[in-house]
């Protein structure tokens, strides 16, 4: 399950809030690993990079979920 479906927030491609506010920057290829994106939205305000919003990720429903891939590295495999 990716972060825009677990918190409903809307902000997917075709979601009820992309006009308002955009579509989420972890969208689509990062919605099980968000808190590694800068500019997604926390409680209505935009965070910033992984190091400044860490502390309000680690509070976070789906962060603490099963869903939450918090063995992401962003690293590419090589062949």
């Amino acid at each position: 399950m990716n972060c825009w479906d677990f918190m409903s927030c809307g902000r997917q491609k075709g979601g009820a809030k992309e006009e308002e506010l955009g579509v989420c920057p972890a969208y689509p290829d990062h919605g099980k690993h968000c808190a590694r994106i800068a500019g997604t939205i926390c409680g209505g305000v935009v965070q910033g990079v992984f190091a400044a919003k860490l502390f309000n990720c680690l509070k976070c429903d789906f962060y603490n979920s099963e869903y939450y891939d918090k063995s992401y590295t962003g690293a590419k495999a090589t062949a």
